[in-house]
């Protein structure tokens, strides 16, 4: 007798009903030669890796809150054991999290129950050594990912991870004893049937490699000449202009934006520009993918789909400074909006030609002073800096500050928003935010 498991009732649920949740902006995006490779996941209903379904912080669904506080909005919040900056991630009735403890030499997986907070397991992969790492940053800032029958997480020293939805290990590699310049943080990226982790790290080589997510087997691994960056791999569909469909996996990384081929890990094309230090992912839209980089430098707008070096031939256009340092972009419609996070400083572009439409502070100047990635909905970008305010910014041509939330605790993370729900991870704790009687 076939059993019909209830994730496979749930996937076939979403394919036979996901137009009914996809948003009219998802709809023209399929339409275009380059767009964000959606995880296979309802994106009403879950939140399944860094950036939410679409790999770029867009929320689907309505009923979120755009207010809150200590005492203003909070349906829970709950301990967090350990030291993280990574984001909650969220599928079904759990949030799970990676946290560190013991300066580092232990780190685990957590699971919370989405109705209540209450914590349901602990796993903790085997023991390790841990790296060095830069205060900021800590053990365990990479962001876990799952497919709603394991969650994967990448913990630097202590290896990748694959855990059953009951916290129990079904796998797990190791990489050994990495030399990586302040520590570990780039996010694992699922793609069809393979986990994809980047790894940069000084008198070692630095590599990109893909593991089958059922069993843990290297499939291939590709090595990189960068040495310093932290930023997260993203995948991307792409029709190029011999008219090939293909996806290509997307490294916004030292000296260079690279695209690798998720099948075998060769690399397809590279454009260079980007300084020394990359921390933001990429996001994609309008046949473009926007690249920026490190420590206020470039921003590149360069169009996927092509071969070797593409960097005179296909970077539409560049913006010489201001990038962010850490906080990934936000594309919301036409606009690319950008926080500068070494002043403090918002910049709003025209997506297609780069032409600079506003300037603002955000706050107080703090040298890294913002982390977490903004978000967006209902016609409001939300962004928050790291002392728990969140600024919410009217989307469109002219700047227009609506409000400013002040959750009262430090905030690195960046948020996961499901079901009408925010989940927030501050120092030490674990958030609720939603209406009030909701």
């Amino acid at each position: 007798m076939l059993r019909i498991t209830p994730i496979r009732l749930f996937v076939a649920a979403f394919l036979l009903l996901g137009l009914a949740t996809a948003s009219s902006a998802a709809n023209a995006a399929a339409n275009e030669r380059t767009r964000m490779t959606p995880a296979a996941a309802d994106p009403a209903e879950t939140w399944p890796r860094w950036r939410g379904p679409s790999g770029q912080g867009d929320v689907v669904g309505s009923g979120y809150v755009d207010r809150w506080g200590p005492e203003e909005n909070v349906r829970w919040k709950v301990p967090v054991p350990g030291k993280g900056n990574s984001s909650p991630i969220v599928w079904g009735d759990r949030i799970f999290l990676t946290t560190a403890e013991a300066a580092g030499a232990k780190r685990s997986v957590l699971a919370f129950d989405r109705a209540t907070g209450e914590r349901l397991w602990t796993a903790a992969a085997p023991a390790a050594n841990p790296e060095r790492a830069y205060p900021k940053n800590g053990h365990a800032s990479s962001t876990p990912t799952t497919d709603g029958e394991r969650v994967y997480a990448y913990l630097g020293n202590h290896g990748v991870l694959a855990l059953d939805m009951d916290g129990e290990i079904v796998w797990h590699e190791s990489f050994g004893e990495l030399n990586a310049f302040h520590g570990t943080a780039s996010s694992p990226l699922l793609h069809e049937d393979r986990l994809i982790v980047v790894q940069e790290q000084q008198r070692a080589a630095s590599f990109i490699a893909a593991f089958d997510r059922h069993t843990g087997e290297e499939l291939w691994r590709t090595e990189r000449e960068t040495q310093v960056g932290w930023s997260s791999p993203a995948a991307i569909s792409v029709t190029t202009d011999e008219g090939e469909e293909r996806d290509e996996i997307i490294v916004n990384s030292q000296h260079h934006v690279i695209a690798y081929a998720p099948e075998d890990g060769r690399e397809l094309w590279r454009a260079s520009g980007t300084t020394f230090e990359v921390i933001p992912s990429p996001v994609v839209g309008h046949d473009l993918l926007f690249s920026t980089s490190g420590r206020a430098g470039p921003t590149l707008a360069i169009r996927p789909g092509g071969n070797g070096d593409v960097t005179d031939s296909r970077i539409v256009w560049t913006a010489a400074k201001g990038s962010p340092f850490v906080v990934a972009p936000m594309l919301v419609g036409d606009y690319l909006y950008m926080v500068n996070d070494m002043a403090s400083v918002i910049t709003v572009y025209e997506a297609k030609t780069g032409e600079v439409l506003w300037q603002e502070r955000l706050g107080e100047r703090m040298r890294e002073g913002f982390s977490a990635a903004p978000v967006a909905f209902g016609g409001k970008v939300f962004f928050t800096n790291d002392n728990g305010e969140t600024f919410v910014i009217k989307e469109g041509p002219d700047f227009e500050l609506l409000h400013v939330n002040r959750i009262g605790e430090r905030t690195i993370a960046s948020p996961a928003l499901v079901g009408g729900v925010w989940y927030i991870r501050t120092d030490g704790h674990l958030w609720a935010i939603a209406a009030e009687g909701s």
